[in-house]
């Protein structure tokens, strides 16, 4: 999950933060991790999928918290909807790396538009 904070001035809240509004509308659901199919074998003792060493199918989300790797079961009615959270995911990463340079470029032009200002008499 990532927590976003910025602090704009005016003339750089009429764009650069109505540019990033309009690029997050459609980014939720968001995840950062991976999905991944994997076989497992059941716990029945004459399973006969088991048996013939096909296993059953799997869906597992890989996550990192704190540093620590972990993993969760995801239902197959959710995997759709978490791969598309993983989409969104790096949609976002994307857009954050994209966003910086132009907000630092943004801040800039801002500068240079107030020193050429002629001074108020």
């Amino acid at each position: 999950m990532y927590m976003i904070s910025i602090t704009y001035n005016d003339a750089m809240k009429n764009s650069a933060k109505t540019l990033w509004d309009n690029q997050l509308v459609g980014l939720w659901p968001c995840l950062k991790g991976s999905l991944a199919k994997v076989y497992k074998p059941c716990i029945r003792p004459n399973c006969p999928v088991c048996r013939n060493g096909t296993k059953h199918p799997a869906w597992l989300f890989s996550y990192s918290q704190n540093g620590k790797r972990s993993c969760l079961y995801v239902p197959l009615g959710a995997v759709k909807t978490m791969a598309r959270a993983l989409k969104n995911g790096r949609r976002l990463e994307k857009l954050l790396f994209r966003i910086g340079p132009a907000l630092l470029q943004e801040y800039r032009q801002s500068l240079k538009t107030k020193e050429k200002r002629p001074p108020k008499s």
